[in-house]
């Protein structure tokens, strides 16, 4: 089997130098991936065109054309017959034979094209295939400007091609001809749809994540990053970047104003981002806002969060509504891991500033220890995204307790504000109110021949923190959800 394959259109049109070198990473890129199926896979091409010859009787062909579908910098994918040019005829008789049932009742049209010397014109090639095809088939007629189905016919010196279905690729440029960027990733809708797009744009992707919620939140994470990476954007290495954030989430709650924490958390990542891109040689920062979907994304408020850092900061989504978000992830493949993705929400404000001002949200900044931040940036963990799987490792399961023995311990880990709203009455049990981000402080503290369990109101958070104590060894975690 034999392919064409066509650059997108906004490739055809650059300088010959920057088509040249868009063209060169197509090839490599395609010829990389479609190694991974068969070493003998022929990869060729010129400044158009990509060629590709798959080696017959070995069942490649449905692998190798989902492979094309998701590669970057792709417009078209045309299956083709190559044959030896004898006449007229048999081209006509090879076209009769390839396309004779697919015209019955529609409208055609024949394209030729020639490279070479020969002693007919294209035209004269199209009048004897469209001839044919009439004889032959119960085609509907024929209709130059909008056919239904189209015929290919391509003469290459000796050779001639016809081409057979036609599939259409993701388009954009080809991944790596454009700069590296470091995209902010959660395992949501957003981040995962902002990273596909701009894989698809030819950036390459290195993935930052900032860890709010212990091991189960990162393994969803790793999941989603290592599948986006596998089908789009295999041809590059890449790195996922995780940084314990639970430290710089406590600074925040203690240092600055409920009003800003939303915001202020925006630009304390913004600031890590900054630094940890300039030394992976990511030249932007990529993230999944979109206006006014929450309130930290305001206009006003992400003018205030980028004004922590100097890099362009890039929203693919900026004007997309969440609908449309969500549809691209189902076409993508990452709507399922968002839609089970844990949903931290330890950072939500009772009444969030959605008009912040610059020189306040400054001052309450600067009540931060800035340690703590630096502390966070130089722990990170750096992991190729090729080997985030063999190195994920699987949360502890945490049992779930609807009603707790009299010795249990009840551990609330609201926020204070939180738990004044609506507190938790037990009769029975001793309750410790321990906000989430004070765990790993005063857990060590508490008699360890007591068994706790943890309570938050939707159940996520508690989850996530006890499965990360206990797979630091706390064997006598347990989460606490009343009956309904």
């Amino acid at each position: 089997m034999k392919l064409l394959i066509r650059p997108a259109p906004e490739v055809a049109i650059k300088s010959k130098p920057v088509r040249r070198q868009q063209m060169r990473h197509l090839r490599q890129n395609i010829r990389k991936l479609l190694a991974r199926l068969d070493a003998e896979i022929h990869v060729e091409g010129s400044w158009d065109r990509v060629d590709v010859e798959v080696p017959d009787g070995r069942g490649l062909s449905g692998p190798v054309i989902e492979a094309l579908l998701r590669i970057p910098g792709i417009s078209t994918i045309q299956e083709i017959a190559a044959f030896p040019l004898e006449s007229l005829d048999d081209v006509a008789d090879k076209a009769v034979a390839a396309f004779a049932d697919r015209l019955n009742g529609k409208t055609f049209a024949v394209r030729a094209r020639r490279h070479g010397e020969h002693d007919f014109r294209s035209i004269d090639l199209e009048r004897a295939v469209g001839a044919a095809l009439m004889q032959a088939s119960n085609a509907a007629g024929v209709d130059l400007k909008a056919p239904q189905v189209e015929v290919r016919v391509e003469v290459h010196g000796d050779q001639f091609h016809i081409a057979h279905r036609k599939h259409r690729g993701l388009g954009g440029y080809p991944l790596g001809s454009v700069e590296n960027v470091l995209t902010l990733v959660s395992g949501g809708y957003d981040s995962s749809v902002a990273a596909y797009l701009m894989m698809r744009r030819g950036l390459r992707n290195h993935f930052l994540f900032f860890n709010l919620g212990g091991t189960a939140h990162e393994v969803g994470v790793r999941q989603v990053v290592h599948y986006l990476w596998d089908r789009y954007g295999a041809s590059h290495s890449a790195k996922f970047i995780s940084v314990p954030f639970e430290g710089v989430v406590a600074e925040i709650m203690r240092s600055v104003s409920h009003r800003h924490w939303g915001v202020v958390l925006k630009r304390q990542m913004l600031k890590a981002a900054a630094e940890i891109a300039r030394n992976n040689n990511a030249v932007g920062l990529v993230t999944g806002d979109a206006v006014a979907q929450v309130s930290s994304q305001t206009l006003s408020n992400l003018n205030v969060v980028d004004r922590a850092s100097d890099e362009v900061v890039l929203r693919p989504l900026v004007s997309m509504d969440k609908e449309s978000i969500i549809r691209i992830a189902r076409e993508i493949g990452t709507e399922s891991f968002a839609r089970t993705m844990p949903e931290y929400c330890g950072v939500i404000s009772q009444k969030p500033a959605t008009r912040a001002k610059l020189h306040r949200v400054e001052e309450d900044e600067a009540q931060m220890d800035a340690s703590v931040l630096a502390a966070a940036i130089e722990a990170r963990d750096e992991t190729p995204v090729n080997r985030l799987l063999d190195t994920t490792v699987t949360p502890e399961e945490v049992e779930l307790v609807q009603t707790p023995a009299v010795d249990d311990v009840i551990i609330d880990v609201r926020h204070p504000s939180e738990g004044e709203q609506s507190p938790l009455t037990l009769t029975n049990n001793e309750i410790l109110h321990i906000p989430f981000y004070e765990l790993n402080q005063q857990l060590p503290e508490l008699p360890a021949n007591r068994q706790y369990l943890l309570y938050c109101d939707r159940g996520t958070m508690s989850r996530m923190h006890a499965g990360h104590l206990k797979a630091e060894g706390h064997e006598n975690i347990k989460v606490y959800v009343p009956a309904a």
